[in-house]
């Protein structure tokens, strides 16, 4: 073979590797772009992240709720503890119903109407608040949020509304849930008084608020709704309504204006008497209602006038004025002794009760001695 044709294969034989060399290294990038398009594109590192923190606020949000359901459990279990739905109230709020209160009574609030149930009162009044009407209660949380300060005195204003829409519900409901409702209720109202009286702040939006309270439920005690239909005990509705009173004025500055209230009441309704024919359709429940009344003083006085006489601050200009009111419904009392002499008698015990706690007080002795003359003799 010569030169030439050596030469000639050897060129063949080195263009073949070449082939096969760049066919190679065109499988090899064909497989890279393969496995590089099916492999999944990396995760963004912000993406992940926003994924992660995500799924941590989702986490925490279930823990939230679950503690939120557990201590749902443990509010209504002590609820159910202290107010079982069976029986009626396990405090005994309506014990000595129109009764006189045995010596050695203490002051109206129970030790046992503790946070959780303050909690559990407030909840359901607020929930009330939201079924008026939308206007009144735009108004008044416009209000909260305008005086965040004085929230208390609006929740103060609020339980009232709560205590008399109480009495003055139509539909008939269970004695248990009256009394457990009616018990927190008074109980919220003497804790809120002994929060703000202290303070000195809005003292005549608060002597508004208890005014109020006294008169609507006065007015309740006088004309008793359907509410107590269902409360088969055998008394009379308006003696539940009195006892709330009776229950409220152990804090003196309610107490003190329902005998004054009550007191000039008498003596309207002694003068309507004289004009009125005993065979009225009104006669009788206003009959009921003075007997009722007389018996609220006689309660107040003897349940609660020592204890306030001797507390600091008691407003003695004001026990001046209830006490010459009380005198003043004896005389007007008094007028009606020939149609029925029931109620001289009754006001006699009054009279003679206020005389007996004032000779037991020294602080009490120092009233106006025209009123002291009248009431000694």
């Amino acid at each position: 073979m010569s030169a030439g044709e050596h030469t000639t294969v050897a060129a063949n034989t080195n263009t073949n590797r070449d082939d096969q060399s760049l066919k190679l290294a065109l499988a090899i990038s064909l497989l890279r772009s393969k496995l590089i398009q099916n492999r999944p594109p990396p995760a963004d590192r912000n993406e992940s992240d926003t994924l992660r923190w995500k799924r941590k606020a989702k986490e925490r949000k279930q823990e939230l709720l679950r503690l939120r359901e557990d201590l749902k459990e443990a509010e209504d279990a002590s609820q159910c503890d202290l107010f079982p739905k069976s029986a009626s109230c396990k405090c005994y709020f309506f014990d000595n119903l129109g009764k006189l209160s045995p010596p050695g009574l203490e002051d109206g609030s129970d030790r046992r109407f503790n946070d959780v149930l303050r909690r559990r009162f407030l909840r359901h009044v607020r929930f009330k608040e939201r079924r008026r009407e939308a206007g009144v209660s735009i108004q008044r949380r416009k209000f909260s949020v305008l005086n965040p300060e004085d929230e208390e005195t609006e929740q103060l204003r609020a339980s009232v509304d709560f205590l008399v829409e109480l009495c003055d519900t139509v539909s008939p409901v269970g004695e248990a849930n009256f009394a457990n409702w009616a018990h927190q209720a008074v109980e919220f109202i003497l804790a809120s008084l002994k929060n703000l009286l202290p303070r000195g702040k809005d003292t005549k939006l608060i002597e508004g608020i208890v005014n109020s309270l006294i008169m609507r439920l006065v007015r309740r005690m006088c004309s008793p709704s359907k509410v107590f239909e269902s409360l088969h005990t055998g008394l009379d509705a308006q003696f539940y309504v009195q006892h709330l009173i009776r229950k409220l004025g152990s804090e003196a500055y309610v107490g003190q204006r329902a005998i004054l209230s009550v007191s000039q009441r008498i003596s309207v309704l002694a003068e309507s008497f004289l004009f009125l024919d005993p065979f009225d359709n009104s006669f009788p429940g206003m009959h009921d209602c003075m007997f009722t009344l007389i018996q609220l003083i006689e309660f107040l006085i003897s349940d609660y006038l020592l204890v306030w006489s001797s507390a600091e601050g008691f407003d003695k200009m004001l026990f001046e004025e209830w006490a010459a009111y009380i005198l003043h419904a004896q005389k007007a009392v008094e007028l009606l002794e020939s149609r029925n002499g029931l109620y001289v008698l009754y006001m006699d015990r009054v009279t003679g009760e206020l005389a007996k706690q004032v000779g037991q007080s020294s602080s009490l002795q120092k009233l106006k001695p025209e009123i002291l003359d009248n009431l000694f003799h």
